[in-house]
């Protein structure tokens, strides 16, 4: 891979193990057997936040490293489930959400299908026809 250009290197790189060998990241096989995925994701979401990287291919190539050690080591100081990588780890905690005062309605009483017929569906045979029968 030392011919291709970083990007062309890139596009061949498909697992962790192949992303920290191409930048020369000393790992422990068994920290990334763990948390392959994760690293991975975590090393996407500091891309990702890194905003506009630099155009020169060395300083690429230097950022995008750095990006990575920084993901692999938080796998080596923590694991999976204290760093929450992915939603899947969100999903049970606590949510809050927010109701507007505005959005809150009351619902419109049924309206009666014939006189002495609360709505009920009984057809006449409900509670209160039986109420107002024997008052």
């Amino acid at each position: 891979m030392d011919d291709l250009t970083l990007d062309e290197a890139l596009e061949e790189l498909e697992s962790a193990e192949d992303f920290l060998n191409y930048f020369g990241i000393a790992f422990d096989a068994a920290v990334v057997h763990v948390n392959r995925l994760h690293i991975l994701q975590r090393y996407h979401n500091y891309l990702a936040a890194a905003g506009a990287l630099p155009e020169a291919e060395a300083a690429r190539r230097e950022t995008y490293a750095a990006l990575l050690g920084r993901a692999y080591q938080d796998f080596v100081a923590s694991d999976a489930l204290t760093e929450k990588v992915f939603k899947v780890f969100h999903m049970h905690e606590p949510q809050t959400a927010f109701v507007p005062l505005s959005s809150i309605t009351l619902a419109a009483p049924v309206a009666a299908a014939k006189a002495g017929d609360c709505g009920c569906g009984g057809k006449g045979a409900c509670h209160s026809s039986e109420a107002a029968a024997r008052g």
